[in-house]
C-alpha cells in the first residue's frame, strides 16, 4: 500500500530507526497482523468506526490504549492505536523481551480487574509492586540495612574485577551480578536458552576483535546493545535491592560503559554520529536512576593486561590492539573516575592490592556513604524508583531514539522476517506456560 507521500510522487520517508532487534514477549492468544507506518492514526471500534465491522484490534502493537465507554445498554470498547515516528512500529523496537506489552485484547472473564490492577495473571501467578501496595503499607526503608547499597567493580580487560566483586559480595552478604554480555536478556527471560545473535542485537564480540572497522557497523551495534543489556541489569539490581533490602555488587555498569565507546572512537572504529547518538541515549536512560554508592577500580597496566590475555584469554581476545586497551584505561582515569567521584565513593587498587579482599572490606567499612543523591531519598522516591526499575519497557524505551543511524537501523522487511522466525521457535509463540508444543498443560484453565 502506497503512502500519501508516494501517491503525490514524492519519496517515502524512511522507517523509524531503532536499536538492534530483539522480539517482544509473545502474546497470549491469536495474533492479528496489521500494517503500520509512521504518523498513522488508526481507530477501530467494535461493530463500526474506523475498521471493518466486528474487527478485533491487533494484540501485538505497542502503544495500544484501551478506553472504555459506557453505552445505554452495554459497555463498548473503543480502541485507539497511535503510532508515530516518535514511537516506532513494534518490529523495530529494541530489547522488547523484557518489556511489559500493553495488549489490546478482550480479557477473559474474571481476569480483567486483575490486569487493570497490573497484577501478573500468568501461570506463575506472581504479584507485581504498584501504587496499591504502597497505599496498603508496603515500604522500602524498613528493610534497608548497613549494606543495602549498590557497588560496582570496574577495570580493563582481564583485570580481576569479577573475582573481587564476587568476594566482596560473599563477605558482606550482598548479591553478585556478573558482567552483562550480549545474551543477558536470554539468560534472565523465558527458558534461559541462548538464542541466535540475530535475536540478540545482531552483533558479535568475536567479529569486533577480528575486524573492528568492519563496514557493516558491528562495532557500534555491539556497543549500543551492550549498553542496553547493562541498563537492564542495573534495573534488575535496583529492583532486587529495593524489594529485598539485600545489597548488590555489579561487574561494570551503564555508568562506566562509555569508556569503551570513547576508545572505539579514538581508534577510528565508529563514526562521530554514533558518539552523538550514544551520548543522547545514555543521558536519557540514566536520568531517572540513582548512581552506585561505591565504585571500585582495579588499575592494571596495559602490558600486564596483554600478558593475561595471552595466558588465559579467549582466542578472539588475543587479537585486541594494545592501543585500544590503552584508550580504555585513559577513559577510566581521565573521564569516568573524575565524573563518578562527584556522586559516588571511589576506591582504587593496584593488582596486588585487589588480591587482599580483607583490606578492601576494611576500606569499605570506613566509608560514610554521604555522597550523591542516596542520603536524600525517602519511601516516596524509593516507591517511584522501584516502579520504574521493574517496568523494563520504560527502562529500555529511551534507547530507541528516532534517529537514523545506519549502524543500528533495522529495515521493516528484515525486522518482520526476524520476528516471524522468533515466533516459530519452541515456546516463543505465546507467553511462558501457554505453549502446548513444549508440554504446557491446562492452558485453557489459566
Amino acid at each position: 500500500m502506497a503512502s500519501p507521500r508516494e501517491e503525490r510522487g514524492g519519496a517515502s520517508p524512511p522507517r523509524a530507526p531503532s536499536a538492534p532487534f530483539l522480539p517482544p514477549p509473545p502474546a497470549r492468544g491469536r495474533s492479528f497482523p496489521t500494517e503500520v507506518r509512521p504518523d498513522w492514526s488508526i481507530r477501530e471500534r467494535r461493530g463500526g468506526g474506523g475498521g471493518r465491522k466486528g474487527a478485533r484490534p491487533p494484540r501485538d502493537v505497542i502503544g495500544a490504549r484501551r478506553i472504555w465507554r459506557r453505552g445505554r445498554r452495554r459497555r463498548r470498547p473503543l480502541w485507539e492505536l497511535r503510532l508515530s515516528a516518535e514511537r516506532p512500529p513494534l518490529p523495530l523496537r529494541a530489547a522488547m523481551s523484557l518489556a511489559p506489552v500493553l495488549r489490546a485484547g478482550r480479557a477473559r472473564a474474571g481476569l480483567s480487574s486483575l490486569r487493570g490492577a497490573r497484577l501478573h495473571v500468568s501461570s506463575r501467578c506472581s504479584l507485581r509492586y504498584n501504587w496499591l501496595a504502597y497505599i496498603l503499607g508496603e515500604r522500602t526503608t524498613p528493610r534497608l540495612n548497613e549494606y543495602s547499597k549498590v557497588f560496582t567493580v570496574d577495570g580493563n580487560l582481564r583485570s580481576g574485577k569479577g573475582k573481587l566483586a564476587q568476594q566482596v559480595a560473599e563477605k558482606l552478604g550482598m548479591r553478585y551480578f556478573p558482567e552483562a554480555d550480549i545474551h543477558y536478556v536470554d539468560r534472565v527471560t523465558g527458558d534461559r536458552t541462548i538464542l541466535d545473535s540475530k535475536f540478540s542485537g545482531n552483533c558479535s564480540l568475536e567479529k569486533f576483535y577480528s575486524s573492528p572497522k568492519h563496514p557493516d557497523g558491528n562495532s557500534y551495534r555491539l556497543q549500543a546493545w551492550l549498553f542496553s543489556n547493562r541498563l537492564l541489569q542495573y534495573a534488575d539490581a535496583l529492583e532486587h535491592l529495593l524489594t529485598t533490602g539485600q545489597g548488590v555488587v555489579l561487574e561494570r555498569s551503564p555508568y562506566s560503559d562509555f569508556v569503551f565507546l570513547e576508545a572505539m572512537y579514538k581508534q577510528g572504529y565508529i563514526h562521530k554520529r554514533c558518539v552523538e547518538h550514544y551520548d543522547t541515549m545514555k543521558d536519557l536512560s540514566l536520568s531517572d536512576f540513582l548512581p552506585p554508592h561505591l565504585t571500585i577500580y582495579i588499575d592494571v597496566p596495559v602490558s600486564e593486561v596483554m600478558k593475561r590475555i595471552e595466558e588465559r584469554g579467549k582466542p578472539y581476545e588475543k587479537k585486541v590492539s594494545p592501543a585500544y586497551l590503552q584508550s580504555i584505561e585513559d577513559g577510566y582515569k581521565k573521564s569516568f573516575l573524575p565524573q563518578i567521584s562527584e556522586t559516588s565513593e571511589v576506591l582504587q587498587y593496584t593488582t596486588s592490592e585487589a588480591e587482599h579482599v580483607e583490606k578492601v572490606i576494611e576500606d569499605i567499612e570506613y566509608l560514610k556513604f554521604n555522597k550523591g543523591p542516596w542520603p536524600e531519598q525517602d519511601d516516596v522516591s524509593f516507591h517511584h524508583l522501584r516502579v520504574l526499575a521493574q517496568d523494563k519497557y520504560s527502562v529500555i524505551l529511551p534507547t530507541t531514539l528516532p534517529f537514523y543511524i545506519p549502524e543500528i537501523t533495522v529495515g521493516g522487511l528484515d525486522a518482520d522476517k526476524a520476528f516471524t522466525e522468533y515466533k516459530e521457535l519452541p515456546g516463543r509463540k505465546y507467553e511462558q506456560g501457554y505453549n502446548a508444543e513444549v508440554g504446557d498443560k491446562w492452558i485453557w484453565l489459566k
